[in-house]
């Protein structure tokens, strides 16, 4: 028995409450996050969970694993660190039909769907298992559930929605998203394909990105509850000004901005990693970032960085195939700065080799040549949380390492990064115009950002602290929970009555 656990023994185990959507992005990360917050402030001992989550964005746990982005964002909400519990199993993909399969924050390989579908029942119990232990220590476990539980073609051992909602007998909110339009027909919909012991455990819906007269609203709101029995939980108004860290897409959407920024471009690689790494740059005042897609130019820039990949080679040939390697070649003929991260260092050396075929077939590639550097890619995957001192102008920096390369090469010598406890990271160029890292997270650290973007050309840079700006936003989630949602009723599927003491005695 775990410490956690001993200190808890007698306990009765806390209550299970699920979110799901009747599509991606229906808004179930964003509720999960407001409804974790909501109960963190009244006191309430309330812990994330996803059961299985397939994203390329993700985060090293305080217990050494890799979970999804939106779930360490969901533990802050909680008052909690990250912990591989809280997603333990995370699908990453590497191609169009497979992925690597990561249990309890370790990879376990690479599957196609056929292999991963057979070993669903591995994944299942690694699923029940975290979840005991998580409902052990906490008063309250809020679930978040992937893509639409209405997707019958996986509903054969399902661990991610119904399927997992069955296995441990807990109650399920809905919710859609109203901007995309059809909300009526997607909540509806969702409902008539369920079995009839799923619907009868789902308690309610919730309307997410209203905008607009809810009086306008409430004829269709009456006739829901009337054709499905179910009551409308809440309707969540649009929040303009807003950002909450993607789960996967990527935004797209401009950021007004005044006249005078740096631009910075990010070409879209079809295996990008920890595009995350960019949302404080987006929401940076001075700073203009473009994301470029297939088939789109790069525009001039003062700065083009390469993003993390999960198939570095693959995502190479990409890089060559859109002509976008002649456009980084004029821009530093110009002046400009390039910034390569994890898959993106790689990217910038002389080789990758991949002679185990961990992210594809087995082989070598040819780098961009832009630093004296080769990369190996070995089964081991680091994973760490680290700190350090940006060397360009010693500059306070933390972040986290998620990669399975092992680089060597002259350019080391000049590093990016020197990393607390003694040992460098990343490399520059000669002529201080390229530069790599392995750290993602790096412009979340104020000081290493605005050395960042002072590097890249811009004079006078304005400070900015993204905690603090993710921290004001996950309040304001809170917020709308108080202001727009059925209290008593969410109260009542936390098993927090009226009446409910706060526990203290759980973690």
């Amino acid at each position: 028995m775990s410490q956690s656990e001993a200190s808890t023994a007698g306990l009765a185990p806390g209550a299970t409450l699920m979110v799901q959507g009747t599509t991606s992005d229906a808004g179930k990360s964003t509720l999960v996050t407001a409804l974790c917050r909501w109960l963190h402030r009244q006191g309430v001992s309330v812990v994330p969970f996803k059961p299985q989550n397939m994203a390329l964005n993700s985060a090293v746990t305080a217990d050494g694993g890799e979970i999804g982005r939106a779930q360490a964002v969901q533990a802050q909400a909680c008052g909690l660190a990250p912990h591989t519990d809280m997603n333990p199993v995370l699908l990453k993909p590497n191609s169009d039909t497979g992925a690597q399969v990561i249990i309890h924050g370790q990879a376990v390989g690479n599957m196609n769907a056929v292999a991963y579908h057979d070993y669903k029942q591995v994944a299942r119990e690694a699923v029940l298992a975290s979840h005991r232990r998580l409902q052990a220590t906490h008063q309250v476990v809020m679930v978040e559930g992937a893509g639409s539980p209405a997707e019958i073609n996986l509903r054969a051992n399902d661990i991610a929605n119904m399927g997992f909602a069955e296995a441990v007998d807990c109650p399920v909110i809905l919710v859609a998203d109203i901007d995309k339009g059809g909300v009526f027909a997607h909540l509806v919909g969702t409902l008539e394909l369920l079995s009839p012991s799923e619907q009868a455990r789902l308690k309610g819906f919730v309307i997410n990105r209203f905008r607009g007269d809810i009086a306008l609203l409430q004829p269709g709101l009456d006739w829901l509850e009337q054709r499905t029995g179910k009551p409308v939980l809440g309707v969540l108004p649009y929040l303009m000004d807003f950002h909450l860290e993607a789960e996967d897409a990527i935004d797209r959407r401009q950021v007004s901005k005044a006249t005078d920024v740096l631009k910075v471009v990010v070409p879209v690689l079809p295996r990008i990693s920890n595009h995350t790494d960019f949302d404080p740059l987006r929401l940076h005042p001075q700073v203009a970032l473009t994301f470029v897609g297939p088939g789109e130019a790069i525009p001039p820039a003062d700065l083009i960085i390469l993003p993390g990949s999960k198939s570095v080679r693959a995502d190479l040939a990409f890089l060559r195939s859109q002509g976008w390697t002649d456009a980084i070649d004029r821009h530093l003929r110009y002046g400009g700065k390039l910034l390569g991260i994890c898959g993106g260092l790689q990217m910038l050396g002389r080789r990758v080799e991949d002679p185990e075929g961990l992210e594809g077939p087995a082989g070598g590639s040819d780098g961009l040549g832009l630093l004296q550097i080769d990369t190996v890619l070995e089964p081991h995957k680091q994973l760490r949380n680290v700190r350090g001192r940006l060397c360009l102008e010693d500059a306070a920096i933390s972040g986290y390492e998620i990669h399975a390369g092992v680089t060597s090469g002259p350019d080391l010598q000049r590093a990016a990064v020197q990393l607390n406890g003694g040992r460098a990271d990343g490399a520059q160029s000669a002529d201080g115009q390229v530069m790599g890292t392995y750290l993602h997270g790096l412009f979340e650290s104020s000081a290493a950002c605005s050395a960042l973007l002072r590097w890249a050309g811009l004079g006078e840079v304005q400070g900015v602290d993204y905690h603090a700006l993710r921290e004001r936003d996950i309040e304001r989630l809170a917020d709308l929970v108080e202001a727009h949602m059925d209290l008593s009723a969410l109260r009542a599927l936390c098993g927090l009555d009226a009446d409910t003491e706060i526990d203290t005695c759980r973690n």
